[in-house]
């Protein structure tokens, strides 16, 4: 038995960072959408009671060393360890990009196991799997776009009933999330109370635009600061870093505006550029 399926990247619209929790973890508050750029997951039981993870376009760890490993280590010790499994990554979103690849794709196979092995899990007992893997693991099994609290976990629905076109532009180096919190000065907040409970147009949306950890990372890569450059040139309404970065994308209303900065950006530059839109629908894309 198999299952093909697409792991979505995500985007932090805004990312607030309320204070630093007991445990050593943050207190966030954050709007997350999902978005069209995806990598493609293959996965296969196995009669031998083995893990095996491969990856394609990125060197990635294998076995349970992946986070899409340590997930299928979860769901095959509910199913009773009768099975082993065989995933086969085409990775297509950058790694340690803010883009939240490595825990989409464990989600992703979670989903699809539990699918596979007629575990029965709720939405909610697979977000509980998820949490142990890491915070962004629940967003993306909670599917659609989210209010992310606590440490990102405690999500709620956030409608974004806009059209919009996005262009994500990735340096082509990682930055390590600890590393990012770690340098994080906290400075005291008053806006994140103004984020609502939905964004009803495409100004909405920018107005949202917020990210407390880009001056972290801008800080030390000046780079980012010209790639928002060249978006603003090429017609993006908003530009903003997602999550712990690298990676900086651009708002855009129009497609074919959208379409132009990504051709004319990849042209002059050695960066990666990906056009993206939002992900549509609450369900994941799987298929056998």
């Amino acid at each position: 038995m198999e299952r093909i399926c697409w792991a979505p990247a995500k985007l932090n619209l805004c990312l607030h960072v309320l204070g630093k929790r007991a445990d050593g973890y943050h207190d966030l508050r954050m709007v997350m959408q999902r978005i069209s750029l995806c990598d493609r997951i293959r996965i296969r039981l196995l009669p031998e009671k083995e893990i095996r993870v491969v990856s394609r376009g990125a060197l990635l760890p294998e076995g349970t060393d992946n986070l899409a490993g340590r997930a299928a280590r979860q769901l095959l010790d509910l199913a009773g360890g009768r099975w082993g499994v065989a995933i086969e990554i085409d990775k297509r979103i950058p790694v340690a990009a803010g883009l939240g690849g490595g825990s989409s794709d464990a989600a992703t196979v979670l989903m699809a196991l539990n699918q596979m092995l007629d575990l029965g899990l709720s939405s909610e007992d697979l977000r509980v799997q998820g949490r142990i893997l890491g915070a962004d693991v629940p967003f993306f099994i909670f599917g659609g776009p989210a209010l992310a609290e606590g440490i990102g976990d405690l999500l709620s629905d956030y409608p974004v009933r806009t059209e919009v076109h996005y262009v994500l532009v990735n340096p082509g180096f990682p930055v390590s999330t600890a590393w990012v919190y770690q340098n994080l000065v906290l400075t005291s907040r008053g806006d994140e109370a103004n984020l609502g409970r939905s964004l009803s147009t495409y100004n909405d949306l920018l107005r949202l635009l917020h990210n407390d950890l880009e001056p972290v990372t801008a800080g030390q890569y000046p780079v980012l600061a010209d790639i928002k450059r060249e978006l603003l040139g090429f017609g993006a309404d908003g530009v903003l870093m997602s999550g712990s970065g690298p990676t900086v994308f651009g708002v855009f209303r129009s497609q074919n505006v959208a379409r132009r900065a990504a051709v004319g950006i990849a042209a002059k530059s050695p960066w990666q550029v990906s056009q993206a839109r939002p992900f549509r629908g609450k369900v994941r894309v799987c298929f056998s």
